[in-house]
């Protein structure tokens, strides 16, 4: 998948993180790719536009603050590419609340019946705004924690900074079915995160 086919619209910087060295990707509108060294289904580079550092002071600050623990929604402009049926699955991914996990089957039946797991978990792995698009949320069927563009790892990593207690309560969230689960750690409380 190509950024934009006019590389000349867009430019990238590269931030030093606990995840790594990050490639931003953005255009005048809007940020287009977070990606992590050696990252899955990662365009060419040469999609990238130039190296600059300006139009990435809001991002860098909201991934800052969300590493630190303390940010849980990002308010940022995502111009995320990709075919009308990755565009509807990263829209849902986009949904699953902070601390929460959501199955890719449950994804696919929000979709409709013909809709599989696998071809939710194919767009979901093809999410260029990984963090961003917090498709880090989502796991395989029983929580198994399954395939991350940027390595199970960082996948186990972030899932951990949004459940620090690992406790997870098998509460169903309406909007997402009976397949996702939210964790709270009852010794913190939202006001000090």
């Amino acid at each position: 998948m190509e950024i934009d086919k006019n590389a000349a619209r867009c430019w990238h910087t590269v931030v030093p993180t606990a995840l790594g060295e990050l490639t931003l990707v953005r255009d005048a509108d809007a940020l287009q790719g977070l990606y992590f060294p050696h990252h899955w289904y990662m365009p060419n580079p040469a999609t990238f536009g130039a190296l600059r550092g300006d139009g990435f002071d809001e991002a860098v600050g909201q991934l800052g603050e969300y590493l630190d623990g303390q940010r849980r929604e990002f308010d940022l402009a995502l111009g995320p590419r990709g075919p009308e049926f990755h565009q509807r699955v990263w829209d849902l991914v986009r949904q699953v609340p902070y601390g929460d996990t959501v199955t890719y089957g449950a994804l696919a039946r929000r979709l409709g019946r013909e809709v599989t797991a696998q071809q939710v978990g194919a767009a979901v792995g093809r999410n260029p705004l990984c963090v961003f698009v917090p498709c880090h949320r989502i796991v395989g069927a029983g929580g198994k924690l399954t395939g991350y563009a940027g390595g199970l790892a960082r996948k186990r990593f972030l899932l951990d900074l949004e459940q620090p207690a690992r406790l997870t309560l098998d509460l169903p969230v309406a909007s997402f079915g009976s397949d996702a689960h939210r964790s709270r750690d009852p010794q913190r409380s939202v006001a000090s995160r």
